[in-house]
């Protein structure tokens, strides 16, 4: 049972995408690994993998928020795509002294390649954006920008979370964070506007699809740091 209510209205797009693929959703933020950041039981190898691939997803994701600028509907929606992009390149410098916090040397940061699950999601956002229009593009975006908010959520109120001497706590904060939690409503809002712009019912089921397949591949990409503890 949730312990707050879903981002977004609540007869609008976000939610009902995210309803319609409720056992998706689920699996991804409540996946094994956030059970491990909740607790702070989490293999440091599992972070470190994560932690990486995160750089090379956030490379790929400010490419998404430059195809957001052309795919924009008003000069207002341009400025602010301008201004994530900013924000995020700042953040990847960030990232990259967090890592560095993490015994990651930025060198093997930069050295280590993109994997499978790394590209398939951001080739798949990218794609979605290119293919359709801008709601497209910012549903496939959806699951990462608004799901790290409710994953923070619900670590929050998870009642076995370890409070104390959690390594994982300033990752929590990160997303927990108030203004962290505004931009995902704002997101979620946003989606909302879109669907009734831009949507409509004949579109509601390929939409649908795409925040389901991009929730799926954020559970791939949780689950690849898993598999490096194991090995894999």
């Amino acid at each position: 049972m949730e312990h707050f209510p879903p981002f977004g209205a609540e007869d609008g797009l976000y939610r009902r995408m995210r309803a319609a693929c409720a056992a998706e959703w689920e699996a991804y933020t409540w996946h094994p690994f956030v059970h491990g950041l909740s607790d702070g039981t989490l293999p440091l190898a599992s972070f470190r993998r994560y932690l990486i691939q995160d750089y090379l997803f956030l490379i790929h994701f400010a490419r998404a928020k430059a195809l957001a600028v052309f795919k924009a509907e008003s000069i207002a929606a341009m400025r602010e795509k301008t201004e994530a992009i900013a924000a995020i390149l700042a953040e990847t410098t960030m990232h990259l002294r967090y890592c560095e916090g993490w015994g990651i040397p930025q060198a093997e940061v930069l050295a280590t390649p993109e994997s499978a699950e790394t590209v398939s999601y951001t080739r798949y956002v990218i794609d979605r954006g290119l293919a359709g229009d801008i709601l497209d593009l910012e549903v496939a975006l959806a699951p990462c920008t608004v799901g790290y908010a409710e994953v923070a959520r619900r670590i929050m109120a998870d009642p076995r979370r370890r409070v104390d001497g959690n390594p994982y706590q300033s990752w929590i904060d990160t997303y927990a964070a108030d203004g962290y939690q505004a931009m995902a409503q704002a997101a979620a809002r946003r989606i909302d506007a879109l669907g009734v712009s831009h949507g409509g019912e004949a579109r509601f089921r390929i939409i649908a699809a795409t925040f389901a397949e991009a929730t799926r591949l954020e559970s791939r990409f949780w689950q690849q740091g898993l598999d490096a503890a194991a090995g894999g």
